[in-house]
């Protein structure tokens, strides 16, 4: 049986299949939690992301 598996950025929703994201999407802890960006949002928000901010609040 295959089972496809698939990354999902944490902002926009965009998805890429395997197991790891690209080396291009960014990763962070929020409140002991993974969360994944894809290289657009890690662009857009990086300034946010330098400072620590929790992705809500972006």
């Amino acid at each position: 049986m295959n089972v496809s598996v698939s990354v999902t950025c944490d902002f926009c929703g965009r998805q890429v299949e395997g197991e790891q994201p690209p080396l291009t999407w960014t990763t962070s802890v929020e409140r002991g939690r993974v969360r994944r960006y894809c290289e657009t949002c890690s662009r857009t928000h990086l300034r946010s992301m330098e400072a620590k901010l929790d992705s809500e609040w972006w």
